[in-house]
């Protein structure tokens, strides 16, 4: 489903924006206008998606909420969608946990790991599917075979087993894309979320079919900073490239969101150059010295998980800033005052930039889907915007961050230049259930002495749950700005000017 436009991501694009309208149109404490937006994004007295228009509505409200940064209601009480909603006034607040939230009365109740006869089945004489299974769940009836689910112990055979194909295994979809199993079902067979295992990667929320998983945004409280009289800066991730479409190319990024109010907009990228020197630094000086592997740190979902299932190994994990933190801390040093949101493809950064030790270098944190909303709502045709100088001053390694096996590559091409006599050896893995087999391998001794690369999302950055392009179009598009950068690799960026910055009292 990923890299399709579906009902759900309009659904969601029109919730984004109505919160960005409703929040530039507020003054006055008035936030009556909440009542209205469920009417707008879902018009007129016939459902399009589920049985009844009143369910459709009752959907957005709770996604309405939560695009404010506001919790769910419980649907066994009464309480108006505007409740708490004052809370989103002030450009302060913060996330409060879970971050990643399930709308129940949204949930499709999806099969969660059933084996099942398809019509395919062609009642063949062989009836390798009854032969192979070994609990004897398999019958006949009417020359069809049926699977006892009680006896069915999901072992696969028998789908391995038929000629036709004709037997699959069906898994609910959110639990499928989540690498942590925190998915599970609550007593009415809905999907919930066990939150001391989700490390909020997004990936439940991206593959649901029904959208009914949604994490909480900041779009009200940024717009509301950009109304102050306080400069708010845009960080943006070196994913941007290609999101927004062919007419918001590199030379618009900048006016873009100019024109959504921002003071201007820098790459993220730059802090990227930081980081890959701060990491090819401490490999060289720690593994394996000190430390049998050292892993990259930019993920904060792949921290998260090797921290929270490889306790003894979290030493491992590289202690360098990651390029949101250190493009904030610029940014920061360079305009003292001024607040700044991070734009990027993933809404683990959400809970990173929520962090105690975080929140005095990142303000707020917005997906590319979030933002298309507010250019949506602020009617910005990319057309028409003046084309001024490119965000610049990163190298095309920095920028490669985005895609799988970018991270590793820049510590390399950094370690060649510093270390030259140093080899490095590298592993790395994509979507969180092969980057817990990484690290148990590793924990196993097999990558003694190794840098390894963690991505939570399957193909990188670009396959974040906030991103709006297919996966390999945006891969392609950064590919495509890694080329034109002025410097191929992070030494040979202003990498030395920036540290004077951020050295600065």
């Amino acid at each position: 489903m990923r890299g399709v436009y579906t009902s759900v991501n309009d659904i969601r694009k029109r919730v984004f924006a109505e919160v960005a309208r409703l929040s530039y149109d507020y003054k006055d404490g008035d936030l009556s206008q909440m009542e209205h937006i469920p009417y707008r994004v879902i018009p007129g007295e016939v459902s399009t998606y589920r049985e009844s228009v009143f369910l459709e509505r009752a959907i957005v409200k709770e996604r309405m909420r939560l695009a404010m940064g506001l919790p769910l209601r419980k649907a066994t009480e009464h309480a108006p969608v505007s409740i708490g909603a004052e809370e989103c006034v002030k450009p302060e607040k913060y996330y409060q946990p879970p971050l990643v939230n399930i709308i129940k009365f949204a949930c499709h109740k999806c099969p969660d790991n059933v084996v099942r006869v398809t019509d395919g089945c062609q009642g063949c004489l062989a009836h390798p599917c009854k032969e192979v299974c070994p609990k004897k769940a398999i019958r006949f009836e009417n020359g069809r075979s049926v699977i006892d689910q009680e006896k069915c112990i999901k072992c696969g055979k028998c789908i391995s087993a038929c000629s036709y194909n004709a037997i699959i295994r069906q898994e609910r979809p959110c639990a499928k894309a989540c690498g942590m199993n925190a998915i599970r079902s609550d007593e009415y067979g809905r999907a919930d979320i066990d939150q001391e295992k989700c490390v909020s990667c997004g990936m439940c929320l991206a593959n649901c079919p029904f959208g009914a998983i949604a994490d909480k945004a900041q779009i009200f409280q940024t717009i509301q900073a950009i109304k102050s009289d306080v400069p708010v800066y845009a960080a943006i991730a070196p994913a941007v490239a290609g999101q927004f479409g062919p007419n918001l190319t590199p030379g618009k990024i900048r006016s873009a969101f100019k024109a959504l109010g921002f003071e201007d907009a820098v790459e993220v990228a730059i802090g990227a150059d930081l980081c890959t020197i701060e990491e090819a630094k401490d490999f060289a000086s720690e593994v394996p010295q000190k430390l049998p592997f050292m892993a990259t740190s930019c993920c904060p979902a792949w921290s998260m998980m090797a921290k929270k299932l490889f306790p003894d190994y979290a030493n491992c994990i590289s202690m360098a800033l990651t390029p949101m933190v250190l493009t904030g801390r610029l940014i920061k040093k360079e305009h003292p005052g001024c607040k700044v949101a991070f734009i990027g493809p993933c809404a683990a950064k959400k809970l990173e930039a929520g962090r105690k030790s975080i929140r005095s270098d990142i303000d707020f944190v917005l997906t590319f889907e979030e933002v298309m909303g507010m250019f949506e709502a602020k009617e910005v045709d990319f057309r028409g915007l003046e084309e001024l100088d490119p965000m610049e001053g990163a190298s095309g390694d920095g920028r490669g961050f985005a895609v799988s096996g970018g991270v590793a590559n820049a510590v390399v091409n950094c370690m060649k230049e510093l270390y030259p006599d140093r080899e490095v050896k590298v592993e790395r893995a994509e979507g969180l259930a092969e980057c817990r087999k990484l690290l148990a391998a590793a924990k196993a001794g097999k990558y003694n002495g190794y840098l390894l690369e963690g991505m939570a999302c399957p193909g990188g950055c670009v396959a974040g749950a906030g991103t709006v392009q297919p996966i390999n179009k945006s891969a392609a598009a950064v590919n495509l700005h890694k080329k034109v950068a002025a410097n191929a690799h992070a030494l040979q960026s202003n990498y030395k000017e920036l540290l004077e910055i951020l050295e600065e009292n």
